[in-house]
């Protein structure tokens, strides 16, 4: 169960949308699979006409732009982060099949039964209280209901770069809750039916700057300030091969199904 700190480090880390933006910018400009995450994460729903939906979670909204949804369906977009939904309305804009709430997965404040389809996009290892957590999913999940959750996996960026700077005493390993190799086990304790499905990339960096401020953007990797900014540079730029930075990428979704 993470800490009140881990807690308190994600909330400052999401209170805008800055440090996602950042994120979320190094993956368009440099990413191998053109497809693009978030593209492969939608096509990987199955939504259905007049199915209800809840996504927790959202974030900036951007997974939804350009994305329509079926006739008559309807998308709660929640975050428990206001200054996230702020950006999610921007950025989705006023569409009468869609509406936001503040609101948090360990306490989803929607009746038993009450959605077609659950999405919980890269912030199940954020939740302190993972179990409460899958519980509520399943719980507001009509039965047959759909939870839709995309993940990291052991083999990232992040461990790419744990490894680099290893001599500095980064620690080892992910250090996340809910992973690509953990998830299937933890889902199964609620879902009878669970598959995994991963999305096959890298990244290739030219500009090495960029990855440093994407490396800086994760504030919740505090050891990573033990590097200075330039240190952090020279050892990225000693990986280029012809002008280049290949950084393995290592992501995916369970699909699991409620009981009928």
């Amino acid at each position: 169960m993470a800490s009140l700190n881990d807690r308190a480090q994600v909330r400052e880390q999401y209170r805008t949308s800055a440090n996602l933006n950042t994120r979320i910018s190094i993956h368009q400009k440099y990413s191998v699979n053109k497809q693009g995450f978030g593209n492969w994460i939608f096509a990987q729903y199955r939504l259905r006409e007049k199915d209800r939906i809840l996504e927790l979670g959202c974030g900036n909204g951007s997974m939804w732009v350009g994305h329509a949804l079926p006739d008559g369906a309807e998308l709660i977009l929640t975050d428990f982060s206001a200054g996230m939904l702020d950006s999610a309305r921007e950025n989705v804009g006023k569409r009468a099949n869609i509406s936001f709430r503040q609101a948090d997965i360990q306490q989803i404040p929607y009746a038993d039964g009450s959605f077609d389809a659950v999405i919980a996009n890269m912030m199940l290892y954020h939740v302190p209280d993972l179990k409460r957590a899958l519980s509520e999913v399943r719980r507001v999940l009509k039965p047959g209901g759909m939870f839709y959750c995309a993940t990291a996996g052991s083999n990232g960026i992040t461990e790419y770069v744990r490894e680099l700077l290893k001599d500095y005493g980064i620690r080892q390993g992910t250090g996340l809750s809910f992973t690509l190799e953990n998830g299937g086990e933890l889902l199964r304790e609620y879902f009878p039916e669970v598959e995994l499905r991963r999305y096959e990339d890298a990244l290739e960096v030219t500009e090495t700057g960029d990855l440093v401020d994407y490396i800086l953007s994760l504030e919740g990797m505090a050891d990573f300030r033990a590097v200075t900014p330039e240190e952090l540079y020279r050892v990225l730029d000693e990986q280029k091969k012809n002008g280049v930075i290949r950084v393995p990428k290592d992501y995916g979704m369970f699909v699991s199904q409620k009981e009928k």
